[in-house]
């Protein structure tokens, strides 16, 4: 057996016609009207509404209990309540009502309850596709074994009685040896005969056998075949012997039973899943309620019918704000129509759409989401619902575009970066390469960049590379290039140049914008730039070959004095390399202790006694040869190599220093140069506390020189640095005095003990007006102030004599003594001097 999978309604059954009787007409007239109109019941109605029921049943059950029932009123007889069901309700629930009342009619009512019918229960099934169950049916299993046996002489009230009693709706009537049937119906006709008649007229007398080998689809057939209703029942096809009967309402109970338990099945299947749909549903919107993403769920037509509490979150409405209305109140106007447009189109032909859209929450503010739009549609149900879920990515996409720009520009200055700049240079390079177009590359380092960090520290260094920046930035055209590749190295990519003199025009421009002073720290700093120029195709064609080259002649422009610009020519990558080798081995000289210090005396101006030495630096290269001061110090200082090669000179000092104090107790000062970058650097004081200490020599023995250029950029730095090494007991000495910027308020602010006028002055006199009179003015100025005086580069017996008359306190140069070794000028001034002392 199998049920239609479609929804029946009970309009869709054929119903028997209902007719009516007055609740006031006596049995025998409701008797006479189910026969004329040939129906098994009629409904009694009072003033358009039916109140009780009638069948054949009843008849034969009041027909048993009293014999005089016809003069009744039906009232007294029917039966109720009456039991109705809409049309429009579902036949399968029609048939449930069935089963669970016991009851086998229904009446059929509209809207109004209107009586429209009556449906029975075999109504119901009749249509079903029951041949195959029936088939598989016998009939030895399902007819009447105990059909009551009457006489052909007995009444209708004996006839109902024994129906009645049995629960039948026939009985055999034996007339001498004939067998009939007499069925309910049979009863009624009894009861509108004579009273008292007897039951043979009225009986079936042409009966129809099956044995209850045969089917019921057999016994179905016969009875639709011969238009009746009672099939008597043999014990098999060979024996003749009556077993009972076997009726229509049989076969009809069978199917009935049969389709209600199918029914049930069905009822209890539909209500197992309708639980395990509701508890999708529960988990579904508990899911969604606690989803952190936004969830819109709409109709075809847009209409918001349900957001969840993230949606609230993100967009700042409430579902109360936005339910009826449509994702329109979320528009931000950023969209143009055929962005939508392609997204309608999407979600038609693919049933689904996602990209990043830009909206506005309640407050006003813009947000961008990742949407997903899913078209949702049941193959049951012919409406279209759409389920937008969204994310909001602004942070996502703030954070993207922050990665991209520290992947691609400088997070210092905001320029590109080296890698933004190569990936613009290979642009340029192919396009110039296609359209036979020159271009240029500038290195642009600045001078001195170092001294600033390492003076006055690297916020400050940072804040100038910033001014610096903004400074180029006046120089770039509309398609150039102004990159940070690192540290103060700034490249500027020039495309399309016409000619030469172009690309030395921006050069200019960008060496005018060093000349104005920067503000650092409420200073005023003035740095300069050195820049290298490479030119496409003339000096390379690939950006390897470009980029080298415009960087060996920026390096050639800082050998040339810095402040300046050099285009590159192929002579330069012979010094570039001779650069490169020399970096090398001066990192290599100091792990192999290739360094040496040459002395040269000081002398006592007017007894020419010896009064100390100044350490000079030597690199004695065992491929080189012997390196002069001014080819590695400069580099050194570049390499950031200067301030290890300064803790080499104060270590060796003060073990030359332990020497002679154990040796000759010599008491004379031993001086040091200091570079620039090494007087304000963190470690000094204890990098000269830790040398005095590991040799145990006297503080008061050792000279530091400085330069007024190493302390003009950050002087309370440098005075506390020199404060702190007096405290040490060593002595400050002022070097090149007269050279530099010369602001004599230093010599009262600074811890200085000696000046040391510089070789320059000396060399020009006493011949020279204008030099003696400095040299004499800054002697006596030194006098007055009680700072001793060294005048270096005495070369010349008259310049001697001349220091002499000012009252000069000490001389150094060629004519009192050269530069020489450790050994040479022990052996030539300390051993002789201690000698003579002792």
């Amino acid at each position: 057996m199998q049920l239609s999978t479609r929804d029946y309604k009970v309009k869709d059954a054929k119903l028997s016609a209902l007719h009516f009787c007055m609740p006031h007409q006596p049995a025998i007239a409701v008797i006479k009207l189910m026969r004329t109109h040939n129906v098994s019941a009629i409904a009694i109605r009072d003033k358009n509404k039916v109140i009780g029921i009638w069948t054949e049943s009843d008849c034969v059950r009041a027909q048993a209990h009293n014999g005089d029932v016809l003069r009744q009123p039906i009232r007294t007889l029917m039966s109720t309540p009456v039991h109705t069901i809409s049309d429009d309700s579902a036949l399968n629930d029609a048939a449930n009502k069935c089963a669970t009342l016991a009851i086998r009619h229904l009446i059929v009512v509209a809207d109004d309850d209107t009586p429209l019918g009556l449906l029975s229960l075999a109504d119901i099934v009749g249509n079903q596709g029951l041949d195959h169950y029936l088939n598989l049916k016998l009939i030895g299993d399902h007819f009447d074994h105990r059909v009551p046996k009457v006489q052909g002489s007995d009444n209708a009230r004996v006839v109902a009685q024994h129906m009645a009693k049995s629960n039948t709706h026939a009985v055999l009537v034996e007339q001498q040896q004939h067998v009939g049937i007499i069925t309910a119906t049979d009863v009624l006709e009894m009861m509108l005969a004579a009273q008292g008649q007897c039951c043979w007229p009225f009986a079936s007398k042409e009966l129809v056998t099956v044995s209850c080998e045969d089917t019921l689809l057999h016994a179905y057939r016969l009875l639709h075949q011969h238009g009746i209703r009672h099939l008597l029942v043999t014990a098999s096809k060979e024996s003749q012997r009556v077993k009972g009967v076997l009726t229509l309402k049989h076969i009809n109970t069978e199917i009935e039973s049969a389709y209600l338990s199918e029914l049930e099945a069905v009822l209890a299947e539909r209500d197992c899943a309708l639980q395990a749909s509701q508890k999708d549903l529960y988990l579904a919107n508990k899911i969604i309620a606690a989803s952190l993403d936004g969830i819109m769920i709409t109709d075809a037509q847009g209409t918001i019918l349900q957001v969840n509490p993230a949606f609230t979150r993100l967009t700042g409405y409430s579902a109360e704000e936005v339910l009826g209305k449509t994702p329109r109140i979320l528009s931000s106007g950023t969209h143009d129509r055929s962005f939508y447009q392609a997204m309608w189109q999407s979600l038609s032909q693919q049933g689904v759409w996602q990209g990043e859209i830009c909206n506005r929450r309640k407050d006003g503010d813009t947000y961008v989401e990742w949407l997903t739009i899913i078209e949702i549609k049941d193959k049951q149900d012919s409406d279209l619902v759409y389920a937008g879920i969204f994310t909001d990515i602004t942070e996502r996409k703030a954070s993207e575009r922050k990665i991209t720009k520290l992947a691609y520009f400088d997070d210092l200055t905001g320029l590109p970066n080296r890698r933004l700049f190569k990936d613009r240079l290979s642009v340029a390079l192919a396009h110039g390469q296609r359209q036979h177009q020159r271009l240029a590359i500038m290195f642009i380092d600045l001078d001195h960049f170092k001294g600033v960090n390492d003076s006055l520290g690297h916020s400050v260094g940072d804040e100038l590379l910033k001014q610096v920046a903004k400074r180029l930035q006046r120089c770039v055209r509309s398609g150039d290039t102004l990159a940070r590749l690192g540290g103060d190295e700034f490249t500027l990519l020039l495309n399309e140049v016409a000619d030469i003199d172009e690309v030395i025009a921006c050069a200019e421009k960008v060496l005018a914008q060093f000349k104005p002073s920067f503000s650092l720290a409420g200073q005023a700093i003035t740095i300069t730039t050195s820049i290298g120029i490479a030119i496409y195709p003339d000096d390379g064609e690939s950006m390897e070959t470009l980029l080298k080259h415009a960087d060996v002649a920026m390096y050639r422009s800082k050998d040339l004095g810095r402040n300046s610009y050099q285009l590159f020519k192929a002579t330069m990558n012979a010094r570039s390399l001779e650069r490169l080798t020399m970096s090398s081995r001066i990192k290599q000289a100091l792990v192999n202790d290739e360094f040496e210090l040459f002395l040269q005396p000081i002398v006592d101006c007017q007894t020419t006694q010896l009064c100390g030495a100044e350490a000079l630096l030597r690199w004695q290269d065992p491929q080189l040869g012997m390196v002069a001061p001014g080819q590695f110090i400069p580099l050194a200082e570049e390499l950031g190599l200067i301030i290890d090669i300064d803790k080499w000179v104060i270590t060796r000092s003060c073990a030359l220093l332990a020497q002679w104090q154990q040796q000759t107790h010599f008491s004379g000062t031993l001086s040091i140069n200091l570079s620039a970058a090494h007087l304000c650097h963190h470690d000094l004081v204890d990098t000269v506390t830790a040398a005095i200490n590991e040799h145990g020599v006297s503080a008061e023995q050792l000279e530091i020189e400085i330069t007024e250029s190493s302390f003009i950029s950050s002087f309370s730095q440098a005075r506390e640095v020199l404060l702190a090494l007096k405290l040490l007991g060593v002595k400050v000495a002022l070097d090149d005095f007269g050279t530099g910027y010369s602001a004599l308020s230093y010599l009262t602010k600074l811890p200085i003990d000696k000046l040391k006028v510089d070789s320059s002055f000396i060399a020009k006199v006493p011949d020279e007006y204008g030099n003696s009179e400095i040299v004499s003015a800054i002697i006596a100025m030194a006098s007055s102030l009680n700072l001793l005086v060294v005048a270096e580069g005495v070369e010349k017996p008259c310049q001697h004599q001349f220091l002499q008359g000012l009252a000069c306190d000490y001389v150094q140069g060629f004519l009192l003594g050269e530069p020489c070794s450790i050994t040479d000028f022990n052996n030539r001034y300390v051993y002789p001097c201690a000698t003579s002392t002792s």
